[in-house]
């Protein structure tokens, strides 16, 4: 089917055969497409049939689909007029990875980070009934995002509120890997007969059609539910106010699809339990959903990757911290629904007592680990920067409050490329460091991560924070420095302070503005909370100009840091020029494009130097 053909769908007409065919022409446009850009393919292939089922039961450029997550969304994206830009996903100015309301009116909500898809819903419906508008709202969750917290809160407050919404359950048994704990196996549990619920429905239509037939079918729904719940354990749903629908099979497109029109009949809050397999479709996806869940360009026919990845900084985490942990049974390592992205299959492995999968649930891990942490264990929580911001208040409360010793090794700190808005690590420096007692490290290399973790574990006191990029070094494979700030090069007319990965671009932004005859003193901020500022003051009443290279958001940044306390010591800094990633939130693309958005590269950071010389 070509793109042209999915705009003209007459959704109301559609039988459920052509529905079929349908799926089948955007699982080959899904692996086509994500082949060549990169992205998330084991998640969409599973919820191919569920996409196509709630775009023929409502309209959504004015119904509210509000995704969890969001990374499921390549399909609805293909049926609501952007097909022809698939190519484009996740590039500069083409399509999101996730759903984005400015770029189209059918994407209801941003969608990037886990869990909070039915609170949104919620203020949707009430907003609606406040406004007295008219349209309908849908939550899509899947069971990973529901062993976050905030899934509850919502449920909770949506059971009881009365409002006609509908939840939607897309079960998988999966996130990324098979999930873990009592949702999982509650999930399991879950059964409702189709033959039952398509009574159910034929009895209500009957009914509906008889003199008295409302108030006959009121009475004998009481007497139904007193029976059940006298002899059968009710649903979790159900006890929250939820007419409990399924499980269904996600990939039945005339039974879901049925089952969905019915659902937006009924009123009040209502939860259908899909049952779907991550991965569907495609044998490669199948076998190790896993490994599909964010792939880079493959293979199509084989689905091996184009390119092989080399070492990045998330495996020569993991590395050390099995090191650390087989010489210290007190080192426990902590994730939430991340193992292997953080790098800790191989501590998993090898520690498996001593390695812990909490879910999506980051504000729990941070709480865990200061309870493991009072009792003496040393608890290594590795979390992804965009991730760790939902913990900011068990930071606070249940680690600094009591001063605890509690190890977060931040992944993906700084710019991560084509997941975009939602997933930039850039603000973890101005939280962090916000926080009392907090010790915030930059390793710019592997052999500085693998130093500064045994440090941070072994030697620090409180809480400490280890943040480091996706991926690979940046031309800087320097060896780890003990000293909080280390100069790299001495200069007499500017200097220059960074951290992290931006040292490799400074470095060579140094290389021409030496050539053009200024002398550069680099200074690299081994440890950016609390700073060091000695050395910098030192260097800069000698050269009296202060460049501070950094990929975080301006504010809070190591920069702002290191200009108020030179004012506050009286240093005198006739020119300072703060290159960071501004306070917008960035775009997907890839870190070099991004970089040069901002003005971080190194070849704006040598023109930015000699600009300051004039």
């Amino acid at each position: 089917m070509l793109p042209d053909e999915i705009q003209q769908i007459n959704w109301a007409e559609m039988t459920d055969s052509e529905g079929a065919a349908l799926c089948q022409e955007l699982r080959k446009e899904l692996v086509r497409s994500v082949s060549k850009t990169g992205g998330h393919l084991a998640s969409n292939l599973g919820a191919v049939e569920l996409t196509v089922a709630l775009h023929r039961t409502y309209d959504t450029a004015k119904d509210r689909l509000v995704f969890d997550v969001g990374h499921q969304c390549y399909c609805h994206k293909m049926l609501t007029g952007r097909a022809d830009r698939m190519d484009t996903m996740r590039k500069l100015d083409g399509l999101a990875g996730f759903p984005k309301p400015n770029e189209s009116v059918h994407d209801a909500f941003v969608a990037g980070h886990a869990s909070n898809s039915v609170s949104v819903a919620l203020g949707m419906a009430r907003a609606r009934t406040q406004l007295g508008g008219d349209y309908d709202v849908v939550a899509l969750i899947g069971d990973g995002a529901l062993t976050g917290g905030l899934a509850y809160e919502g449920l909770s407050d949506a059971g009881q509120s009365k409002e006609n919404m509908v939840v939607i359950l897309n079960d998988n048994g999966m996130s990324i890997k098979k999930n873990v704990g009592g949702v999982a196996r509650l999930l399991s549990r879950h059964h409702l007969r189709p033959q039952y619920l398509s009574f159910k429905k034929f009895y209500r239509s009957v009914t509906r059609h008889i003199p008295g037939g409302g108030k006959l079918y009121r009475v004998t729904h009481k007497i139904k539910q007193a029976v059940k719940g006298s002899i059968l354990p009710s649903s979790m749903f159900e006890d929250m106010g939820f007419t409990y629908l399924g499980p269904v099979n996600g990939h039945n497109l005339s039974e879901l699809t049925r089952i969905l029109r019915w659902a937006r009949e009924l009123e009040g809050p209502v939860l259908v339990h899909v049952r779907t397999v991550k991965g569907k479709g495609y044998p490669p996806a199948e076998r190790e959903p896993h490994l599909f869940h964010g792939v880079g360009p493959f293979d199509p026919a084989t689905g091996k990757p184009l390119k092989q990845g080399g070492t990045d900084f998330s495996a020569v985490f993991g590395e050390t911290l099995t090191s650390i942990a087989a010489v210290n049974d007190r080192v426990c390592a902590v994730t939430a629904a991340m193992q292997s992205g953080t790098g800790l299959d191989v501590f998993a492995a090898r520690f498996p007592e001593r390695c812990f999968d909490v879910g999506i649930a980051e504000g729990h891990a941070v709480a865990m680990c200061g309870g493991m942490a009072k009792q003496g264990v040393v608890s290594v929580f590795a979390v992804y920067s965009t991730f760790l911001q939902r913990s900011y208040d068990m930071l606070i409360h249940d680690i600094a409050l009591s001063g605890l010793h509690a190890v977060f090794g931040v992944d993906r700190a700084g710019l991560v490329g084509a997941d975009g808005e939602t997933h930039q690590g850039v603000f973890d420096l101005a939280y962090l460091s916000s926080v009392p007692g907090m010790t915030v490290l930059a390793p710019a290399s592997f052999a500085e991560l693998s130093n500064m973790l045994r440090w941070a574990v072994e030697q620090c006191q409180g809480p400490v924070a280890v943040r480091y990029p996706r991926g690979g070094e940046n031309g800087y494979c320097g060896e780890f420095d003990a000293k909080p700030t280390v100069t790299l090069r001495r200069g007499s007319d500017l200097t220059i302070v960074t951290h992290g990965i931006m040292t490799g671009e400074v470095l060579r932004a140094v290389e021409r503005l030496e050539a053009s005859g200024c002398s550069v003193e680099v200074l690299k901020l081994n440890r950016v909370h609390p700073i060091d500022a000695d050395p910098v003051a030192a260097s800069v009443q000698k050269t009296g100009r202060l460049l501070v290279a950094e990929e975080v958001n301006h504010q809070n940044c190591a920069g702002m840091s290191l200009a108020t306390e030179l004012m506050t010591r009286g240093v005198q800094v006739d020119r300072l020029r703060l290159l960071n990633c501004g306070t917008d939130f960035i775009p997907h693309g890839t870190v070099e494009q991004q970089r040069q958005m901002l003005g971080i590269n190194w070849e704006q950071i040598a023109a930015a130097g000699l600009e300051m010389m004039q």
